[in-house]
């Protein structure tokens, strides 16, 4: 036995694997598994003589089988590498063998026409048989292009049946995985739907695309002045005709189907530019380039879809330093959000100035583009909304995704239980676990039909055409979020909607409102809206975000020597609980060039050291600071004595348990945080170091960025990359002004 052999058993690993079909994917996993010693040996089968006296020398296979039945005698897996249309042949074949307990999988890129033909062939499914499809190849074909890092950073797709054995499964997922790649699990349906959409159709229009303009007489000219897009996309039309040619029959009812949607999209393009329509075009152009780069940022970091290329985020934060210098921080990303959502049901063109171009503010910008709306940018901040006014939005093709944004998510939900189309509100792993049944339940009492997931969570499903009636509602507990909910669907309701708040809340969507011509009356702690009126087009400037603002009055407060301003920070009187608060510990803080812009109060913000000491935070301020207590806990670690937070309940049920979180890591670094069911007990003192974990929650991860500024030792915070989606850019700003907070190099 060879020195391979041996270490491949002593890893408890497959004895012999035989591959059918030793072509680029066939020869590349056989290479693969030889080269990385997953099993004792590597036997290959293929009819193409050139192939078979090739296979061995360049180091694909162990050897080479004479027969089908050679090549699988003794295998504890067979790789069936062949051509779609000639897999019914080889599956026949095997059918009449005694293959022992061999595992078969295979590498076919249409699942339905595989599994019919195993079926057909075998009587039934057997349960070692585990359907697979690599998403990987390349132009050049054959066992000469054989590759061993073909599939690293590649998807794999597996579509086990129901009487799929497991063990069988695991051990097809555990030699992909070797092999470098990323195992998914899809039904076989959804498979042949999506790469039909995904790989099919594309490859389609390429070979077309191509063919036609080489018939054209002036044929070299084209391809004489052809562009580096023209080579990029025709790339794949250089692919092996004939496994095309095989892909397309075998999967041909739904390449016709995403054939046939994408042809009527294509004839109302050509109608659009025949008849001159400018918005037509630009509404098309934009959806689908902010598309491609709003779901190409956000699926990088999901990771059932492209884990190898997710980035774990940690940061490591240096002690020491002071804070000093002038900046501005992003936009505020509750008006961000909110002026793309009423500029959208708006009637003309409203430009918005200081967007926020973070992840959360993208994830709604891109759900109204879903619903028909045409919007231009953000570049450098500026958007324009083409809005087609309350009634204009047109049913999403597919599920509204909204990444990590509750607020997307809770506001929406309010907007589109008045609208004529069913729609479904999803969202990234953190999002799915918190409630919505806040939202769910008052809109529910007015009519709209939701379904929310289990124990209340998303996703969440809503039912068009709804009869919603106005109401008078006391909410339970103080949020701007249900407020705006509530408030967007009282735009479509019969009678007036009013909200009743137990404290105030940020005021963004009623100031907004007004901005854009629409009646609201406030009445102390009540809030009331009619229907029947519109929106009218304006232009908004985003004041800078105040809790983004927060980190940074809080760096300066504790860091001995500090002297900050912040420029044009949004100073909304339903926002201001983290200045009240500061300043009731004894903050030096002073609004300098107060001014209102767009109907938002906006000032300059200084911030100079100060002692801090420990309060009794009023239970008043909660409602107004609530973004900002994970920063503020830092503040209360360094102040002198204790302080105390009651009333904030609403903490336990935001990106994290905000409570519990904080109170972990404080305690990691030395500080006494007592945790209580609606707050927090914090005993100032002398913070350590350690690795504190942020549990994905973005300001959790730059709270502790900011302690550092007053700790003995490095805080190593683990889970940041959330970070970009409240606030691009934090690094590398707060690093201007003297924290000393970097990314954490991968190992």
């Amino acid at each position: 036995m060879s020195n391979r052999d041996q270490l491949s058993y002593a890893a408890g690993t497959i004895g012999r694997v035989a591959i059918i079909g030793l072509g680029l994917i066939g020869g590349s996993f056989a290479k693969g598994v030889r080269e990385a010693n997953l099993c004792g040996e590597v036997i290959g089968y293929d009819p193409d003589p050139l192939t078979c006296n090739l296979a061995v020398p360049l180091g694909v296979v162990d050897s080479m089988a004479g027969s089908l039945e050679e090549a699988v005698s003794g295998a504890d897996l067979i790789m069936l590498a062949v051509p779609i249309l000639a897999m019914e042949k080889v599956l026949t074949q095997l059918a009449e063998l005694d293959l022992g307990s061999a595992v078969i999988t295979d590498v076919g890129s249409t699942k339905g026409a595989v599994v019919e033909a195993v079926a057909r062939a075998f009587g039934q499914v057997p349960a070692c048989f585990v359907p697979g499809h690599p998403i990987a190849g390349s132009e050049r074909s054959g066992v000469e292009a054989a590759n061993t890092t073909l599939f690293q950073r590649h998807k794999v797709i597996l579509t086990p049946l129901e009487q799929t054995d497991p063990q069988a499964l695991a051990k097809v997922s555990e030699l992909w995985q070797a092999l470098g790649a990323d195992v998914e699990h899809m039904a076989l349906a959804d498979h042949d739907e999506v790469l039909a959409a995904t790989s099919h159709l594309p490859h389609l229009l390429a070979f077309s695309l191509v063919d036609t303009l080489a018939s054209r007489s002036e044929n070299l000219e084209i391809f004489r002045y052809a562009a580096g897009g023209f080579r990029d996309f025709t790339r794949i039309a250089a692919s092996d005709p004939t496994m095309w040619r095989d892909i397309f029959l075998a999967n041909q009812g739904a390449v016709l189907r995403s054939l046939d949607a994408f042809t009527r999209d294509l004839d109302r393009l050509r109608s659009a530019i025949e008849e001159g329509d400018a918005k037509a075009l630009l509404g098309v152009f934009t959806r689908a380039k902010s598309a491609r780069e709003h779901f190409s940022n956000i699926l990088a970091r999901r990771a059932y879809v492209e884990p190898m290329q997710t980035q774990i985020v940690n940061f490591i934060a240096s002690p020491g330093g002071c804070v000093q210098g002038t900046i501005r921080v992003p936009g505020d990303k509750s008006i961000s959000h909110r002026s793309i959502m009423l500029g959208s049901l708006a009637e003309g063109i409203t430009q918005v100035e200081g967007f926020l171009e973070g992840e959360d503010s993208l994830a709604t910008l891109q759900a109204f583009r879903d619903m028909g709306v045409v919007i231009e940018g953000p570049h450098h901040g500026r958007v324009t909304i083409n809005g087609v006014g309350l009634h204009g939005l047109q049913a999403p093709p597919g599920p509204l995704y909204v990444g990590n944004s509750g607020t997307s998510m809770r506001l929406l939900s309010g907007l589109l239980a008045g609208q004529q189309f069913d729609s479904v509100l999803t969202g990234d792993i953190s999002l799915s676990n918190r409630p919505m049944g806040r939202v769910a339940k008052p809109l529910r009492e007015m009519g709209a039909r939701i379904e929310t997931g289990e124990d209340g969570r998303p996703p969440l499903h809503i039912q068009g055409d709804s009869r919603l009636v106005g109401m008078d509602y006391s909410m339970p507990m103080a949020s701007a979020q249900v407020k705006s909910c509530l408030l967007l669907a009282g735009l479509y309701a019969s009678g007036s909607t009013s909200v009743i708040e137990p404290a105030p809340t940020r005021d963004h969507t009623e100031r907004m409102l007004k901005g854009f011509g629409y009646p609201v009356l406030v009445e102390g702690a009540k809030v009331t809206i009619e229907p029947g009126h519109k929106l009218t087009a304006c232009k908004i400037d985003v004041p800078a975000d105040i809790s983004s603002a927060a980190f940074f009055m809080v760096a300066a407060s504790i860091a001995e020597g500090s002297n900050l301003l912040l420029e044009h920070v949004g100073i909304n009187p339903t926002r201001i609980g983290v200045i009240n608060i500061l300043r009731e510990m004894g903050g030096d803080i002073t609004l300098e060039s107060e001014r209102e812009v767009g109907g938002e109060p906006v000032a300059d913000i200084r911030i100079r050291h100060a002692a801090l000491k420990g309060i009794d935070i009023p239970v008043d301020q909660v409602p107004l600071a609530i973004d900002e207590f994970p920063v503020l806990f830092i503040a209360a670690a360094c102040a002198e004595g204790r302080t105390i937070l009651r009333g904030a309940e609403e903490l336990r049920v935001k990106e994290s348990d905000r409570i519990q979180v904080m109170a972990d890591g404080l305690q990691t670094l030395g500080i006494h945080a007592e945790p209580t069911h609606d707050g927090i007990v914090i005993d100032g003192g002398q913070m350590q170091g350690g690795a504190v974990e942020s549990h994905g929650d973005h300001r959790i991860a730059m709270a502790f960025s900011v302690a550092s500024l007053r700790a003995l030792h490095d805080i190593h915070i683990n889970d940041c990359a959330n970070v970009a989606t409240s606030f691009p850019g934090f690094v590398e700003l707060a690093s201007s002004v003297g924290i000393m907070v970097r990314l954490e190099e991968s190992a």
